[in-house]
């Protein structure tokens, strides 16, 4: 026994005081943990310099730590052969541990604790505690260092007796002293009560994490759908893509096929015509140079004989004038591929924002999401503030946009603005070019006659009175504000919603939530009126005037 402690000894590391673990033998003759040894050098890293714990022994730079693979097995050895017969309370108590209350000197690690005794024993002073009958009925329990704070500090006694008015442990004369008219009862008992809660929270919080870990998988499930479809996503629509570039490349093919085709075509009419002109240029020449000879000839007789003899002139194969058509044909073809161009590109930017759209309601969350608290202060509007502009190509013409787009003025005259299928021709309206999604908010202010500050969808009518003015179809949201009142206005319903003039409008759009909302900017931020509703498409900013003399002007603020 005595060898096995001394062995267990040698083999111990004198920083953890335990059996080596991974052992490393430095260059000074003693052996630590490779763990133990590497965190007391990790606290010198900053001296930059590295010692023994126990010779002092200085290393630089800082020793490579390798496995004592002789000492490695020696270790396993000890813990086969010789640890099993060391008995626990050689083990001897650390910093963190709860010492022996009865060794003496260097004190072991303690295996139980007494609540009647309150003291801990290691295994060898625990003895009496298994073999005598006077400490049968003695509690025990895991090694404490609290057991002092089972000892009332009023009368030195052990409290075994819990009062529930003041919710604190006490002892037997606490109860027929201090607590007498209390609610008391035994610990035990108390303990036994607030076990079955115990239980029952236990239960609960069982239960909630056997609801969780459900959760989880199907969030890992949901998950995994949800790659496999976008990667589904992503290839199909590549494929698309794939097949739409294809087809405009053999378009474009076909094209400059045809063109060349019937360039070779036409010259070769041309290259016809003109050998045929040639020829007939020959001829001419040839009949110019015969007469020219005849009418020198002097002898009467022989000028007649010869005239006589004269081939009439063939008649001529082509007009007097050849009518070359101009180039402007190919031309032609060039602004016919322009227009399909342009309006594959208005069909895309109209049909894209549905895309995107598309993209942004996907959703795999099984429970709905907390819903936003809305915005109160103008500094909480100003968090969703979006730089929005006009469209030229949706102004009508009586409109003057300025030149950052963000201004517009209603004119007497109408504008020099090109024709465009997006433009507004029955309305004096404009729409913004940004499409709004999400949480957006922007300001309108405005000055002169009335004006209408609305949102509208991208396919609403641009001619019709009712079909394209904004809030008098089921295609837009309008707020119409006059010098003294505001009215709301939806597929032709009309809404008084303020009495005050509103002359700096701020609105409001949660997308997802169908939420708009338009506000009376001042020094304080007044709700004018609120539409709660469903948007199934993304929504433009919109502007519209009215007819009243002067000029009305309205601006798209730009946000700080």
């Amino acid at each position: 026994m005595a060898g096995v402690q001394l062995q267990r000894e040698t083999l111990s590391c004198s920083i953890c005081l335990d059996l080596l673990k991974d052992p490393v033998a430095l260059t000074c003759g003693h052996s630590y943990c490779m763990n133990c040894i590497k965190d007391h050098w990790d606290s010198e890293d900053e001296k930059r310099i590295y010692s023994c714990p126990q010779c002092r022994e200085i290393f630089m730079p800082r020793p490579k730590l390798l496995k004592n693979v002789m000492l490695a097995d020696l270790v396993e050895e000890l813990k086969k052969t010789g640890l099993h017969a060391a008995p626990a309370d050689h083990c001897y108590a650390g910093a963190e541990d709860v010492a022996c209350d009865v060794c003496t000197g260097r004190k072991l690690k303690a295996l139980k604790s007494c609540l009647v005794c309150l003291a801990s024993y290691c295994e060898e002073h625990l003895q009496p505690h298994h073999q005598a009958p006077a400490f049968k009925k003695h509690k025990l329990a895991e090694p404490s260092k609290n057991l002092q704070e089972n000892i009332c500090p009023l009368h030195d006694e052990v409290m075994k007796m819990f009062c529930r008015t003041d919710q604190q442990c006490i002892c037997y004369l606490c109860s027929v002293d201090e607590h007498k008219d209390h609610d008391t009862v035994t610990a035990a008992a108390e303990r036994k009560q607030k076990q079955r809660e115990l239980d029952l929270s236990q239960e609960e919080v069982q239960q909630r994490v056997q609801d969780i870990d459900r959760d989880v998988k199907v969030l890992q499930q949901k998950e995994k759908a949800l790659t496999l479809s976008a990667y589904k996503a992503v290839k199909d629509t590549d494929k698309s893509f794939t097949k739409m570039m294809g087809l405009l490349q053999r378009r474009s093919s076909d094209v400059k096929q045809q063109i060349r085709s019937k360039q070779e075509t036409e010259v070769r009419r041309v290259k016809d015509l003109q050998e045929k002109l040639q020829q007939e240029l020959t001829e001419l020449k040839k009949r110019e140079a015969e007469l020219k000879q005849l009418s020198l000839t002097q002898d009467h007789s022989q000028f007649l004989l010869n005239y006589r003899s004269l081939s009439a002139l063939s008649p001529s194969t082509h007009s007097s004038t050849v009518h070359v058509r101009p180039l402007r044909h190919f031309q032609d073809v060039t602004a016919a591929v322009a227009k399909v161009r342009g309006q594959l590109q208005d069909v895309l930017t109209e049909t894209w924002t549905n895309v995107l759209v598309a993209v942004a309601r996907v959703d795999v969350l099984l429970t709905e999401p907390e819903p936003e608290p809305k915005p109160k202060a103008r500094a909480e509007f100003l968090r969703y503030s979006q730089e929005i502009k006009l469209d030229p190509n949706t102004a009508n013409k009586r409109l003057l946009l300025s030149e950052g787009n963000r201004e517009v003025t209603l004119m007497k005259e109408d504008q020099s603005y090109p024709y465009h299928t997006d433009r507004f021709t029955d309305v004096w309206q404009v729409m913004s070019k940004q499409s709004l999604t999400g949480h957006c908010y922007w300001e309108v202010e405005w000055s002169g006659g009335a004006v209408c500050v609305a949102v509208t969808y991208k396919n609403i009518s641009r001619s019709g009175l009712d079909e394209s003015r904004f809030g008098f179809n089921d295609k837009s949201w309008a707020l119409d504000c006059h010098h003294n009142s505001c009215e709301f206005v939806h597929n032709r319903i009309r809404t008084k919603v303020s009495d005050v003039n509103v002359s700096r409008v701020g609105v409001y759009l949660d997308h997802r939530a169908g939420l708009l909302s338009f506000y009376r900017v001042s020094d304080t931020m007044t709700l004018v009126h609120r539409v709660q509703t469903t948007f199934t498409q993304p929504l433009y900013a919109g502007v519209r005037f009215y007819f009243l003399p002067g000029e009305s002007t309205a601006e798209l603020c730009e946000l700080k």
